[in-house]
């Protein structure tokens, strides 16, 4: 049963990531989190996985967005290096961070981001 509520989380997060941009950390963390604990222990296990399931995610829709003319290639370019130096960072972060204060970190940013979406310009 857990393989398939993962399977379904996939689906949704895909979509999600296809669709808008998000997907690991908007959807399948949350979801991991809500569903899947266990086997999921704590924020820090989803955030993780949800990072290896985004790799092929990210490949398949980049490539959709790239043939329908969607890429940026001088802005993918330039956000690219700090972003993986970042991702590293902020991975390295996790290990000093306990996992509650992750949780509620995590859940802040995003309530954060969801009302500038809404309510901003």
């Amino acid at each position: 049963m857990q393989y398939l509520i993962a399977g379904i989380i996939g689906l949704f997060s895909g979509i999600a990531s296809g669709l808008f941009g998000v997907g690991g950390g908007i959807v399948m963390v949350p979801a991991m989190m809500f569903f899947l604990c266990p086997p999921i222990r704590d924020i820090k296990q989803a955030i993780g996985t949800s990072l290896i399931v985004i790799i092929p995610t990210a490949i398949v829709g980049s490539f959709k967005h790239f043939h329908q003319g969607n890429v940026d290639w001088r802005t993918a370019l330039s956000l690219a290096p700090l972003a993986i130096t970042g991702s590293y960072f902020g991975a390295w972060l996790t290990t000093h961070i306990p996992a509650e204060n992750l949780k509620r970190t995590f859940g802040g940013f995003i309530i954060l981001m969801g009302a500038k979406l809404l309510f901003g310009k």
